[in-house]
């Protein structure tokens, strides 16, 4: 088997990214449409999932994954509109500070139902539609380094998102024998919209010291990877979360020394 030039090619292929309405999702529908899929966007905000699906040339799907009867009625519009699913992204989420000792049981569901509930609803929905289809397919759930790590005052995000990780593995198993893959993406410090609107102006220098590479990533980077293993690129992957943080995870708390780069562990 020789690699084809055009093995990175979605062409023909009908992708869903939750959560494109802005960041991340809204860069990997862009990389989608970019490489010839058609996109559907799955966004509960109807003004940012209009923007990305003008965008993409897609759909708007005006949905909050969190609820059964909205997913449902997104699969069947977006089916009817680009034909079956193919490629599934899970990228919607969100989190919000809660220390251990003052989560509250609201609380703590709240960011499971929100992180990991919603990631087994959309799979095991959009995936019935792949198996009928005969074709298979690839989901990609983008999970968080914050899954791999401790997250002090973050715990039941961090719990999610270490739910995701192993959702995915096992998912991979049980969606083998029908053709889909199955695979994570683990981002950590990525710039978005969303980031930027809230971070001082050394924001990016300052944070990029305890990164490897020296800098925060861009969305591009993690889309870069999500057209990989959407495409026949990663044809033979399946059940693995790829970090793509810049070498985080690589270097355990391990970072550049603010006055020569020196590596460094810990304060100093």
């Amino acid at each position: 088997m020789v690699l084809r030039r055009d093995a990175v090619s979605l062409e023909g292929q009908t992708a869903i990214v939750t959560g494109a309405g802005a960041g991340i999702g809204r860069g990997i529908a862009l990389a989608f449409a970019e490489y010839g899929a058609r996109v559907a966007v799955w966004e509960r905000d109807a003004d940012t999932a209009k923007a990305t699906a003008a965008l993409v040339d897609g759909v708007a799907c005006v949905c909050d994954v969190r609820d059964q009867a909205l997913v449902d009625a997104a699969l069947e519009q977006t089916v009817a509109a680009l034909g079956a699913p193919t490629i599934l992204v899970n990228n919607a989420g969100g989190t919000f500070r809660s220390p251990l000792l003052e989560t509250s049981p609201k609380g703590w569901d709240a960011l499971i139902r929100a992180n990991l509930t919603q990631v087994l609803l959309c799979t095991q929905r959009v995936a019935r539609v792949m198996v009928d289809s005969g074709r298979g397919g690839s989901v990609i759930n983008i999970t968080s380094i914050e899954g791999m790590r401790a997250a002090p005052g973050y715990a039941a995000y961090a719990a999610a998102k270490a739910g995701v990780v192993n959702f995915t593995a096992t998912a991979a198993l049980e969606l083998a024998a029908h053709g889909i893959r199955v695979n994570g993406i683990a981002p950590d410090i990525t710039v978005t919209e969303g980031i930027l609107a809230m971070a001082a102006p050394e924001f990016a220098a300052r944070t990029g010291r305890i990164v490897p590479m020296g800098r925060v990533g861009d969305v591009d980077e993690i889309a870069g990877a999500a057209v990989f293993l959407a495409s026949d690129l990663g044809a033979y992957v399946t059940g693995q979360t790829i970090n793509v943080d810049g070498g985080t995870a690589a270097a355990g708390g391990w970072y550049h020394h603010p006055e020569d780069g020196r590596y460094v562990l810990g304060p100093m």
